[in-house]
Order: C-alpha cells, then structure tokens, then sequence
C-alpha cells in the first residue's frame, strides 16, 4: 500500500474515532460525583452511591433517549482544594451536564464559584450548612439544613419540659449552624443554655468534654456530630461516664442515632431522642419501594441512611430535568425545571423552594426502640414542611 493510501486509511480511522466520540458524547447525560469514598468519611460516598444505584435500578439507566453516567471522584475527606480540583476536571475535561453529590460542607463551598462560572446544576446530597445554597444560582439541595433539622428539636424539648441543656457540636459549618438555632429555638422557649461546646471535626476526643457535660449537671444534652463514627464515640463515653445514670438525657440531630451504624451502638442508645428528616423505619410505600431497590441494587451495602435517600432523589430530579428537557441539558433551563420541584420521597414529600433552591420536608421526632429485635428510630411526632429558618 502507498504512502499516501496508508495516510488515507489512518485519517479516515481518526474521523471514525471522533465520531464515534462525538456520538457518545451526544447520548449521555454524565453525572460527577463528587464525595469522600476513603478516609475517615468514606462512609458518605458509598451512601450516596448505594442511593443513586437504587435509583437507577428501579428507573433503569436511561433518560429521554441518553444513557445516564456516574462519574465518582474521591474528595479524600474533607480536603476543599481536592474538590475544587477534582470538579474542574469534571467540568473541563469529562464535560459532565451535572455536579452532584457533596459530603460535606467545605467541599460543596470550594467547588461552588466552578458551578457558577461552567452554570453547572450542582446537586447537593448531604453538605448541609445553611448559606451553601446562596454561594452558586446553579446549587439545589436535596438533604436538609441543620437549623432546619435542629430548630424542632429545641421546640420539641421545652415543650417536653427539658428547661435546663449543654450543647456540643462539631466546630465547623454545620455544627455552628446546629449550635446556633438549637439556642436560639431553645432560649426562646424558655430554656436555658448551660455550655456551649464545640468539638474538632477531626476525629475528636470526647473523654474532656463529656465530663465537663457531667459536671455542669443539665437535664439534657443536645449533640450533633457528624453521622458514623463519632456517634459511636460519643455514645460510648457518655455510657462510661455514667452521664444516664446522673439522669442526662440525650437529645440530638439524627446524625447520631444514624440509620447505617445504628445496630452496631447496641442497646445504650435505646430511647435516645432525635429529630431528622428520614429514618429507615418510616412506613410509606415509597420508602418500602426505596429499601427493596437499595438492597437488590447494594446487596452487601447494609442498611441506607439520609444520604442515600437524598442521592436517591437528586438522581430523581436529575431525570425529571432530563425529561422535561428532552435530553438537552443547559444550566439555566435545568434550574428552571428543579425550582419548586415536588418529589413523593421515601422520607415523605418534599419541595425544593424556588425562592431559595433549599429543601421543604417534614422533619420527624424520633425515639431508638427495638423492632424485631433490630434498633431503628422510630418516628412519633413531626413538623410538617419545614423550611431552613436562616433563608
């Protein structure tokens, strides 16, 4: 073969390639996943992944004619400038239609001016400090605030006759958020705030603090820490203390009664008081439908928590977008579409608030008791569409 044939036969390969790539392109809809699936917080990641399988097992992995395509990133946990890096590459190089996913807070700030400038629909599926929504016109959260989730907890307390309470919390976004809604809620019921104390995010260690919780003698003790094992951690010194014996209820986010490592707290935390927005054990037929598909899409993936519940229905939002767009995802139009979306969700309805792209959702008291023998937070009172009071 001549020079020139084989130059031909090489060119007409590469525009066979690009076209091929083009045309695959065309037919996907990629979705980045952008979340901690090692280190200390690598629980969180394989949540919202079990979540989005679930989803994709019951709907199937086509939308309006694409195939939809996860791409996972490991963030490491917490580590901002890896999710910056990591969701730039997402935008620049992968051209994903979507940003999703989002542990924790200072990963969803860093990665949110990239949403804004590539108008990148982000969708945030546990990060869950108030002001992340307002950092980016492209955010939409489908988790929860924690002054959304701790500000019924105060109302419920006071009015329960708890007057007299220490808060400790993680000191960073969220926990301040938590700390600071749980006091105002609770002091202007009439309680009254003891301590304040905030623990590092990293792995902390809750010896001092819990005594300094016995000592200060309150009725209770409103926890949030972040969901896994730090709750496990705190529930255990609280157990060798003696704090229930001194009759120092515990009161708390859901982080710490949370639905994934719930069985391995063990019998201690029977009758631990918290409020949250999603528990395995809520009785709808979504969430039965939602248990089944997480098991058969995660057969070794135990029991979901929130996080896969709120990747379950950003995956949700994502395919209704794809719909309603018939497959031709633009920042602008997709946000549009998620703005005053209404899902049925395994937790109970649920909005997104068009005004602030933040969640509107029940938010349940629940109470640890044994069900068959297995620990699950069992809900028996609520606050019907809660808004986060900060927006």
């Amino acid at each position: 073969m001549s020079i020139k044939k084989v130059l031909a036969s090489l060119a007409a390969v590469g525009t066979m390639s690009l076209t091929a790539t083009v045309a695959y392109a065309e037919d996907t809809i990629k979705v980045g996943l952008v979340a901690p699936f090692s280190g200390p917080f690598a629980d969180y990641g394989r949540q919202m992944e079990g979540g989005i399988k679930a989803y994709m097992k019951e709907h199937g992995d086509k939308v309006a004619g694409k195939k939809i395509e996860i791409i996972t990133k490991d963030t490491t946990g917490p580590v901002p400038e890896v999710a910056k890096r990591l969701a730039q590459e997402l935008v620049v190089r992968d051209k994903v239609d979507f940003l999703a996913g989002f542990g924790l807070t200072p990963e969803a700030l860093a990665v949110a001016p990239i949403a804004e400038q590539a108008k990148k629909p982000m969708i945030i599926m546990n990060a869950a400090t108030s002001v992340i929504t307002t950092k980016s016109n492209y955010i939409a959260r489908f988790s929860m605030t924690l002054p959304q989730i701790s500000g019924p907890m105060a109302t419920w307390a006071v009015k329960n006759g708890i007057k007299r309470v220490v808060t400790l919390v993680a000191d960073y976004g969220p926990g301040i958020d938590a700390e600071t809604t749980f006091k105002t809620h609770f002091i202007g019921g009439g309680g009254q705030v003891l301590e304040s104390i905030r623990v590092p995010l990293r792995n902390p260690e809750f010896a001092p603090f819990i005594q300094r919780i016995k000592d200060a003698k309150p009725e209770a003790v409103f926890i949030f820490v972040p969901a896994g094992e730090q709750g496990i951690a705190f529930m255990k010194g609280y157990r060798e203390r003696g704090l229930a014996e001194a009759g120092i209820k515990v009161i708390a986010t859901g982080d710490l009664t949370d639905d994934h490592v719930l069985q391995a707290m063990g019998d201690p935390v029977l009758g631990v008081i918290t409020s949250f927005h999603y528990s395995a054990a809520h009785n709808s037929p979504e969430n039965k439908t939602f248990l089944k598909s997480y098991a058969d899409a995660n057969p070794n993936g135990g029991r979901p928590n929130f996080m896969s519940v709120a990747a379950y229905d950003g995956m949700h939002a994502i395919y209704e977008v794809a719909k309603k767009l018939n497959g031709k995802i633009e920042g602008d139009k997709a946000m549009a579409v998620i703005k005053g979306m209404k899902i049925n969700s395994p937790r109970g309805p649920v909005m997104i608030d068009p005004a602030t792209r933040d969640i509107v959702q029940t938010v349940y008291i629940r109470k640890v008791e044994k069900v068959n023998g297995e620990l699950f937070n069992v809900e028996f009172d609520k606050f019907a569409d809660v808004k986060d009071p900060g927006k």
